[in-house]
């Protein structure tokens, strides 16, 4: 009787298997969604502030090196308290701590927007630059955990969100201010970080706060070679910043007017969104030394390449120099779970985002004191050769990955540990 109405226990575990499966799908894909929007909407916010920096000036009788002061009140707030924010956020499960930074950050664009001069624009931009300083370590942590070991090409798609934003709101402002003041810009700017917030509280899982502690616990490194990946990832920061620094002077030099030099960032940023998404692809297939390599090597040559070239062979490669430029970054966050140490991979992408902004925020002072002292040419060969000199970074770290992130990681098995004999 029992069997005619019943199933048996391996039946009932074969049928609840695909449902469950396609529920951790499910939450794979809600994470991953979340976490990008995020990425978009704070990246936007960080980038589009380059767009009022114009109408700024004359409004505050700000120099250069006030606008720098002031834009440095958003980015240094963000970049300098990744650590302290994230463990803060930590005590929240990761849903509230991504809704409530963003409706922080919203509240920051809203406090700029009020009509209360030069003070309340830094007091927004301050608030605002804490909000967003909670997002890199918390989404880039939830990518982790939802996917695991195989968390290396989404966080490369969460990368590669960034710089969606990156394109979206800066153009969008730029397209707006034309014609609206820049106060009603900036509060339209505020509910949308709202409308992400309320997007946010209904697409990211509920989850306990110590849930990703705990699954990334058995998958983190000990947290040796991190150093290294830290000194690779800055290097790589300050390679990028220091070329863009220099790039639109030397599209001016070969003769490019202000629409050449519009087209020429606008097709090195399209590379490097490509980039984004691509090299997470590749150090999934060719392992991180090697992609590593690969990008660095080619990111040094076509830097010194468009120092050769005339002006139409460099926006033809001006495209894939972005590819390799920004592609980097994909492989190295990917890989900040692996060398993390046990328990404290939200920490490790605190640690990792703050030195990254933080060089990316110092480099081109360097690069620039090296430009004045000697000429905008010899700055770009300082890049390059900044790019070049993370390859033997990353050749150090190769004893400090894991088998699977190996050049040879598509090796079966028993090749792999006869490879793994022979070196």
């Amino acid at each position: 009787m029992d069997q005619k109405i019943g199933t048996t226990p391996s039946a009932m575990t074969a049928e609840r298997a695909p449902s469950e499966h396609r529920h951790a799908g499910s939450m794979q894909r809600r994470s991953l969604a979340s976490a990008c929007l995020a990425h978009l909407l704070h990246d936007g916010y960080t980038d589009q502030l380059y767009a009022y920096l114009p109408i700024w000036q004359p409004e505050f009788g700000l120099s250069y090196a006030g606008l720098a002061v002031v834009r440095a009140l958003y980015y240094g707030t963000m970049g300098g308290l990744q650590v302290p924010a994230d463990r803060l956020a930590a005590r929240l499960s990761t849903r509230a701590a991504l809704v409530l930074a963003t409706l922080i950050a919203a509240a920051g664009f809203q406090i700029m927007a009020l009509p209360f001069g030069f003070p309340a624009l830094c007091i927004g931009l301050i608030v605002a630059g804490v909000g967003s300083s909670v997002q890199h370590p918390r989404a880039s942590l939830l990518v982790a955990n939802a996917y695991g070991k195989a968390s290396r090409g989404p966080l490369g798609i969460y990368n590669f969100s960034g710089d969606i934003g990156k394109a979206i709101f800066p153009a969008a402002v730029a397209l707006l201010l034309p014609f609206v003041a820049w106060r009603p810009v900036v509060r339209l700017m505020s509910l949308a970080g709202l409308a992400v917030a309320l997007a946010l509280l209904a697409l990211v899982p509920r989850q306990p706060a110590a849930a990703p502690q705990a699954r990334i616990e058995a998958e983190g490194g000990n947290g040796r070679g991190f150093g290294l990946l830290l000194a690779i990832g800055a290097f790589d920061t300050a390679a990028r910043m220091g070329y863009l620094l220099f790039l639109p002077f030397l599209l001016r030099g070969k003769g490019g007017n202000e629409t050449i030099l519009g087209l020429g960032l606008a097709m090195l940023f399209a590379g490097g969104a490509l980039g984004k998404a691509f090299c997470g692809w590749l150090g999934e297939h060719l392992g991180v030394v090697w992609s590593v390599i690969l990008t660095e090597a080619a990111t040094a040559l076509l830097m010194v390449a468009t120092l050769m070239l005339a002006l139409k062979p460099v926006l033809v490669v001006l495209p894939l120099l972005g590819i390799v430029l920004n592609g980097t970054s994909s492989v190295l966050y990917a890989t900040v779970p692996e060398l993390a140490r046990t328990g404290e991979v939200g920490r490790a992408f605190a640690l990792f985002y703050t030195a990254v902004i933080g060089f990316g925020g110092l480099s081109p002072i360097v690069y620039g004191a090296i430009a004045d002292h000697s000429s905008k040419t010899i700055g770009v060969i300082a890049s390059a050769l900044t790019a070049a000199a993370t390859i033997p970074v990353v050749c150090a770290l190769r004893p400090f990955l894991h088998e699977g992130t190996h050049i040879d990681s598509g090796m079966p098995t028993e090749k792999k540990r006869h490879a793994s004999t022979m070196r």
